[in-house]
């Protein structure tokens, strides 16, 4: 494979780590649950994880979640105009319905899309943020091709805190948040916490002249969430709990020049129930009840057919249980899922799918070798689907790791690619994907320097195809394609006293096989270069983010240029409880595209204050 960077450009992101390495400070332990479904210390997971901090959330400002992925490896984004419209996350050059995203250990998404609904999902409710990257079918089932996205939402224990902020910026930009959490004492404590927020925009044009949709009017958005968490202590190892998020977005879009606004209202909702015991010193059993809502409605006009509601649902059962054997980690789980269609304008989708799981894992670590092994089989109406992985890590010294891997997945067809009149075909199969990985991890006295290969090839890929076999006239869904996901991942990290710096480099080469062109929107190479300085109080920081040329379509007609981007940030820390932040994006001001016709912002800043009780 021939990548579209140098050796010498992509080395380049990594020098300033190993050259600052003497004079390093220590990087903290962190705990990483996604990867296999449990707590886990960093050094001990095989996958490769990238774990977003609250303080890395508490420095976009009013950015969007999508925004904030943007900023990390393996991650690109495409949107159509401002942050309140349709957003798709690409992860390692996948789509976004190959990727699972949870909520607290809930997934969402719509099951006509296939793909959450990143707009919809408020930034002010996230603690923190985990990614892991590449195939986890067999621990997480259908759609986990590129990888996994767990939010996690604000919960705390300890004494009763009381936070909020309020800030505004660029296009008419506000936002307000409150939280409190905290926790009781005793036998039979309480944890809890809620949050709430409210954020406004008045936007810019959704659409560039040269759309048939152009409108020079603003599009802006209004988003309302809430979210909370409360957990009893029923005896010692034992608790019960629920947790929600709710947020409804009001976003306007351009449809041509209609005097009537055009807007979408989307509604994404998750609620579950958990039950977490430990029967035995060694037994862990963790049941969740959960369901997820998506409901978009689309206004286009004051006629009647002007208004159309699709609403998808999916309800979960799952129950996990962990053993400690001598050390190592043995987990069974079986789940069931059910996903349900109701739409007001297209009644061949109403339908419902029910998928029945079981799954196993073992995980090992003797002296300097990791093994982890993980096998699934989930049922639904398109047959069983089995699949399986396995990783091996070993240290080759006390700060030098070598890691290899192996996966298969599946996606299952949405509903729009089985039921959507004139497109979608019944006879659809589920995707299949096969993902071979190596990689190098070094880490030492605060430094660490990361390189990651995966080669990830798909077969009975569905995409749209005309003439559709069967049908003389339009396209369908079919499956027909074959694509490789392949690249490589560069990343370094490191503090040197009150400096840290971080960069990462993505050269890849996600391409269809059948045809031989680039994925649409896709760049080959993409890269980010960040560094904060801290001095007493204020901590200062700035973002560089850079693309390569793209194609808006799947024929690479269609050329999207190249662009960097230029951020700065300042938090001044006035007391122990109030900070300061002020936020510059796009600082050149420069014009780009994520999607042929769509606006982009210009250069736009924004400026809030932030108290949290200690």
């Amino acid at each position: 494979m021939s990548f579209p960077v140098s050796r010498q450009a992509a080395a380049l992101s990594l020098a300033f780590a190993a050259a600052a390495s003497a004079h390093a400070d220590p990087i903290p332990d962190t705990v990483i649950v996604t990867a296999n479904r449990t707590p886990q210390r960093a050094e001990d997971v095989i996958a490769d994880t990238v774990v977003i901090s609250s303080e890395d959330i508490a420095r976009a400002g009013a950015g969007s979640v999508a925004d904030v992925l943007r900023r990390q490896r393996g991650i690109e984004i495409s949107r159509n105009g401002g942050a309140g419209t349709n957003t798709t996350v690409f992860l390692r050059g996948a789509n976004s319905n190959q990727v699972v995203v949870l909520v607290d250990g809930v997934r969402i998404g719509s099951a006509t899309t296939g793909a959450a609904s990143w707009n919809a999902i408020p930034l002010s409710a996230i603690d923190h943020i985990e990614i892991v990257y590449g195939p986890l079918s067999s621990v997480y089932g259908a759609d986990a091709i590129g990888g996994v996205v767990q939010i996690f939402t604000k919960k705390s224990e300890g004494a009763p805190m009381f936070s909020a902020s309020a800030g505004g910026g660029s296009y008419g930009t506000n936002q307000y948040d409150a939280s409190v959490h905290g926790s009781t004492g005793g036998t039979h404590g309480v944890t809890y916490a809620l949050s709430g927020a409210h954020e406004e925009s008045d936007g810019f044009s959704s659409t560039r002249p040269g759309s048939s949709s152009y409108n020079a009017d603003d599009d802006g958005y209004t988003r309302n969430s809430v979210n909370g968490r409360i957990a009893l202590r029923l005896a010692e190892g034992h608790e019960i709990g629920a947790q929600f998020m709710q947020s409804r977005l009001n976003a306007q879009y351009d449809s041509g020049k209609s005097a009537f606004d055009t807007h979408n209202i989307q509604e994404l909702d998750s609620y579950s129930v958990f039950l977490n015991d430990r029967f035995l010193p060694n037994w862990r059993s963790s049941v969740q009840v959960a369901r997820s809502e998506d409901k978009l409605g689309s206004f286009t006009s004051t006629a009647p057919s002007g208004a159309t509601q699709l609403n998808t649902r999916q309800d979960e059962f799952t129950w996990q249980n962990t053993f400690d054997i001598a050390g190592d980690t043995l987990q069974v789980l079986a789940g069931h899922r059910k996903e349900k269609v109701l739409s007001s304008a297209i009644a061949d989708i109403n339908r419902t799918r029910i998928t029945n799981s079981v799954a196993a894992s073992y995980d090992l670590r003797r002296g300097s070798h990791l093994l982890d092994v993980s096998a699934r089989n989930d049922h639904s109406e398109y047959g069983g689907k089995t699949t399986g992985a396995v990783g091996y890590g070993y240290e080759l010294t006390q700060d030098l790791r070598a890691t290899a891997s192996y996966g298969t997945s599946f996606r299952a067809p949405t509903f729009n690619e089985l039921y959507y009149p004139g497109y979608g075909l019944t006879s659809n199969k589920p995707e299949r994907g096969r993902n071979a990985e190596v990689g190098v991890q070094y880490r030492v006295a605060g430094v660490d320097l990361q390189a990651n290969y995966y080669r990830n090839r798909l077969t009975d890929m569905i995409v749209s195809v005309t003439p559709c076999p069967g049908r003389p006239n339009g396209s369908c869904a079919y499956n027909v394609d074959h694509a490789l996901l392949e690249g490589l991942t560069l990343a370094a990290d490191t503090r040197i006293g009150n400096l840290d710096l971080r960069a990462s480099a993505d050269l890849q080469d996600p391409r269809d096989e059948t045809t031989g062109k680039q994925l649409a929107r896709r760049a080959r190479r993409h890269a980010s270069v960040a560094a904060d300085y801290t001095v007493g109080a204020v901590e200062t920081g700035v973002e560089l983010q850079a693309s390569g040329r793209r194609f808006d379509d799947a024929a690479n007609t269609n050329r999207l240029g190249g662009y960097g981007l230029l951020n700065l940030y300042t938090t001044w820390h006035m007391t122990r409880d109030w900070s300061l932040l002020v936020r510059v994006d796009n600082a050149a001001d420069k014009r780009y595209d994520l999607a042929r016709n769509y606006g982009t912002s210009g250069r736009t800043w924004f400026a809030g204050i932030q108290y949290g009780s200690h």
